[in-house]
């Protein structure tokens, strides 16, 4: 492995007896400082604000780390990890540098480089990469498995990142056709009330799935591609009594489905085909008392083989940092009240209805 900077210890002098160690990091001279520190200096305060006793200072193409002889350690590893991310041609934001001192402190046996540098798909001069460890080792259990369950909250890339690999298996020829699927729960499967064909119906409560894949194909491509059956999208309803052969299979939202719609939706597996199931067992929409398929499907699957279930929590989510907090929030508050939420709860409220034949 290349080295990508050198960390040269030097001398405590009398001047900071009590800022412990200094180390210096040499950048090589192909990496520009600025890609290192960030525009205004946004990087380089972002690993201040992660290490707020060590003290960090460059000049010309050298660092200079001072403080206690832990954090500067820690320091001087983030530095050559973040050097690696930028040799692989990934920009450095303030986001990146807080996922790396994460994966960092938390003694991840994933290297921050390895992972943010780990790439999935290119678009467009923009390429798709896992950003978490908990999301590299979700996309490596796509590759090994034939079906892959990603659990886990709002935000965590589940879905995204297995649009992804289903782009990347076609563009591949590993499989001829994508089929993406979501319960349409929301809607109570009774679609009658909405205005419009069953195609405008449906549309724009797929429309997320279809947002997607215009980041990842162009999206003059992709009504072409769905109009002759490369993609399909559509609701899980559409897929009983198929059998889906060489094709990658997303079921969304899969926590809306009852468990007799997830034993049809599994039982559609066809060969040299491929499934994902994404959801958050905590985010059930389903009317009365139905059990989520979801909350289930693990113990039914339990030992069998190709199957893997793959938890993401709050430590993968990419989205705004309140998310994450939001969540965690969230968790202890149902440790608190035993998952018994104050307050109206509509599906208990609503009066039980017909099914629709």
């Amino acid at each position: 492995m290349t080295t990508s900077a050198s960390h040269v210890p030097a001398q405590q002098t009398d001047r900071k007896p009590q800022r412990g160690t200094e180390h210096r990091v040499i950048v090589p001279a192909h990496i520009p400082m600025v890609a290192l520190l960030g525009s205004q200096d946004a990087v380089l305060r972002a690993i201040e604000d992660g290490f707020t006793q060590v003290d960090v200072h460059a000049r010309g193409n050298e660092i200079a780390v001072s403080g206690p002889p832990g954090d500067v350690e820690l320091v001087s590893r983030l530095l050559d990890e973040l050097i690696q991310v930028i040799e692989a041609g990934t920009q450095l934001t303030p986001e990146v540098v807080t996922r790396s001192i994460r994966m960092l402190t938390a003694a991840s046996a994933q290297r921050p480089a390895d992972v943010l540098t780990f790439d999935i798909l290119s678009n467009r001069g923009r390429t798709i990469r896992p950003k978490t460890p908990g999301q590299k080792h979700y996309v490596e259990a796509i590759d090994v498995n034939t079906i892959t369950f990603g659990l886990g909250p709002a935000g965590t890339g589940k879905t995204y990142l297995a649009m992804a690999k289903a782009v990347q298996a076609l563009q591949g020829k590993q499989v001829n056709r994508i089929i993406l699927t979501r319960p349409a729960v929301e809607a109570g499967e009774r679609l009658g009330y909405l205005p419009g064909s069953l195609t405008e119906k449906i549309d724009p409560y797929l429309r997320p799935l279809y947002d997607a894949l215009h980041d990842m194909i162009d999206p003059e491509q992709v009504p072409k591609l769905v109009e002759n059956g490369t993609i399909e999208v559509a609701p899980l309803a559409f897929m009983r009594g198929r059998s889906l052969n060489d094709a990658f299979i997303i079921l969304d939202e899969a926590q809306n489905t009852s468990t007799e719609q997830m034993k049809m939706f599994l039982t559609r597996l066809g060969f040299g085909s491929r499934m994902v199931i994404t959801g958050d067992a905590t985010q059930v929409d389903l009317p009365g008392n139905q059990t989520s398929g979801l909350r289930v499907v693990e113990d039914i699957l339990a030992g069998v083989d190709d199957v893997e279930f793959c938890r993401l929590g709050s430590a993968d989510v990419v989205r705004h940092r309140l998310v994450s907090d939001i969540i965690d929030a969230y968790a202890r508050w149902d440790v608190v009240t035993n998952g018994q939420r104050p307050g109206r709860q509509p599906q208990d409220h609503r009066p039980p209805q017909r099914r629709r034949r």
